[in-house]
């Protein structure tokens, strides 16, 4: 029997009512490294040996699977459709662009993790010609409550009739044999699922957070994605769910930035706080738009570092409170940083170049504070900040 065709018989067995029962009977035990050896040989008493081996394996993916599916328990997973499934939270997000849309087209849904948002309340036609994904998706969507409302069709997406659809959402694969693509790449490629807009007008496309911005058609909106401070992915959308050319979107609260246009940001050197904006601010190219809504200003005209003189709160950026700043010296450095009594840093470099294990190695500190020791450039000069959380009981340092 084949890899694939052992999956599916695996998958069978699964769900199975012996196999429904063997999974429910593994979610009571506590099954570890240490612990699986003795498990796997107290339920080969009672069940076959190829389908406790099958058993523990998805027992593992659905114990993996918690951090993306709060129904993980319920659901079936490989390991390539987990770690390319997208999270529950991202995909409620999503799906939201959709609410006009009554029937929609999800291609390329993998395990179903954008299915089971989008069929919340409305028609889904699910689309991948990976058969035995196809069926996890149709599985997943039942542990959510919302099978009732899914079409499974197995083929490849480009093959699939849309005109009983008003909306699109598409995941290209952006994995070959095992590997990830170049960033940019996938199958089917970008350009096949931008031009989906000629044939439905409202269309979301799944892509990796490091695409670039110039690769986006003129009149789609390119959103970026982070879950907290976390950079997971980003979704173009289409003219007819645009709201703009660029977004940043922060979750799990769903704090959202758009393109704030004004006057030019000024820069300057840093002043009593630092801010480091979230990577979605940085990716979505928001910076200075960030900058504007807070008052802030810019440290250096290509570092995406933002300082103020007063201790800004927002969910689009950290804020450091600056302790010392002044040009990088690197002999200098452990004298500031023992006058500090600081006795260990979390360096972040941006803009500078630097061994930073090695630094670790040389500072030698010995101190009785936390900092952040911010390498960076302050209008294009070698800089260096020592920074704390100022809500942290070490930013009083008298």
């Amino acid at each position: 029997m084949s890899g694939p065709e052992q999956v599916a018989s695996q998958l069978d067995a699964l769900v199975s009512p012996i196999g429904r029962e063997l999974l429910d009977r593994l979610a009571r035990l506590e099954v570890t490294p240490e612990t699986e050896l003795r498990v796997g040989a107290l339920l080969r008493r009672d069940y076959p040996t190829e389908l406790v081996t099958a058993a523990l394996g998805q027992h593992e993916l659905r114990r993996r699977a918690y951090l993306k599916f709060t129904r993980s328990q319920q659901m079936y997973f490989t390991r390539p459709g987990l770690e390319q499934a997208t999270a529950e939270v991202i995909a409620r997000h999503r799906a939201a662009r959709f609410a006009a849309a009554s029937r929609v087209a999800d291609l390329c849904c993998g395990i179903g993790g954008d299915l089971i948002a989008l069929a919340a309340g409305r028609e889904v036609v699910a689309v991948d010609r990976d058969a035995l994904h196809l069926r996890m998706a149709a599985l997943n969507a039942d542990a959510y409550g919302v099978g009732d409302g899914v079409t499974v069709v197995h083929a490849d997406v480009r093959d699939v009739d849309l005109t009983s659809v008003d909306a699109v959402f598409v995941d290209p694969a952006r994995r070959a044999h095992g590997h990830r693509m170049r960033t940019g790449d996938s199958e089917p490629p970008l350009s096949w699922s931008t031009s989906l807009a000629e044939r439905v007008e409202a269309v979301g496309i799944k892509a990796a957070p490091g695409i670039a911005r110039d690769a986006v058609p003129s009149g789609w909106e390119a959103e970026f994605i982070a879950d907290r401070r976390d950079l997971k992915e980003a979704a173009l959308w289409s003219p007819a769910l645009a709201t703009g050319t660029s977004r940043a979107t922060i979750l799990p609260e769903g704090h959202m930035l758009l393109p704030l246009h004004g006057d030019e940001v000024e820069h300057r050197d840093p002043g009593e706080f630092l801010l480091d904006p979230n990577p979605a601010v940085t990716r979505a190219g928001l910076v200075e738009d960030l900058a504007r809504s807070l008052g802030a200003w810019k440290i250096d005209s290509q570092i995406a570092f933002l300082s103020s003189d007063q201790p800004l709160r927002t969910p689009f950026a950290r804020t450091l409170r600056v302790l010392d700043s002044g040009p990088w010296e690197q002999k200098a450095l452990k004298p500031r940083l023992r006058a500090l009594d600081i006795g260990s840093v979390d360096i972040r470099r941006r803009g500078l170049a630097g061994d930073v294990d090695d630094l670790h190695r040389q500072l030698k500190l010995r101190g009785t504070r936390r900092a952040t020791l911010v390498m960076t450039r302050v209008d294009d000069r070698p800089w260096a900040l020592i920074c704390t959380d100022p809500n942290s009981a070490d930013h009083d340092f008298g």
